[in-house]
């Protein structure tokens, strides 16, 4: 799978999307935009963070696009997703084992790192491994399941997408107005 195949499946979804920072947040701009998708426009490893904070803090289905690298950089999210329980996330770890957005240097997924082993050493219950697109659709079904973690191994690679044109302050402002009604 491409990053951009899992991320197609995902904006199916019916939910409130938060996208991890750089060319994921393009692929995603670009299948569909919508006042539901929050787009992390400068904020690299804090997807997962505020994709939590939604889902505590109101019953609608959030998902979160996260890579690797980020979710590297902000191990302690699994963490924290493993001691406030939810029933309304879904994490999706797009695993290319690479810093898309940056050059496609790799990560340590790429060596001896294997984030369905650290979700669950961090008390995570409810991990998948997809490494295909029909196992990915049917991961994604199972939406009421507690905090639901999908690792969605994908080829290194991004998209020739366009610059999202809307300014940070946008993509705030109308995914809460769109939730204050």
């Amino acid at each position: 799978m491409k990053r951009i195949d899992i991320i197609n499946e995902v904006s199916k979804c019916e939910g409130l999307i938060v996208c991890n920072i750089g060319f994921a947040s393009r692929e995603l701009y670009s299948i569909v935009d919508r006042p539901e998708n929050f787009y992390m426009l400068g904020s690299m490893g804090l997807a997962s963070s505020i994709g939590l904070g939604l889902a505590l803090s109101q019953n609608e289905k959030v998902y979160v696009i996260d890579g690797d690298g980020s979710i590297l950089m902000n191990l302690g999210t699994l963490s924290t997703i493993a001691n406030n329980q939810t029933n309304n996330l879904c994490l999706v770890i797009v695993d290319n084992k690479v810093y898309g957005s940056t050059g496609n240097q790799k990560t340590y997924t790429s060596g001896r790192t294997d984030l369905e082993l650290v979700a669950k050493g961090a008390g995570n219950s409810n991990v998948i491994r997809v490494k295909t697109k029909n196992p990915l659709i049917s991961a994604l079904k199972k939406n009421n399941q507690k905090d639901l973690i999908i690792i969605a191994e994908a080829e290194p690679g991004n998209e020739s997408v366009p610059i999202i044109d809307l300014e940070p302050v946008e993509v705030k402002t109308r995914f809460m107005r769109k939730h204050d009604q």
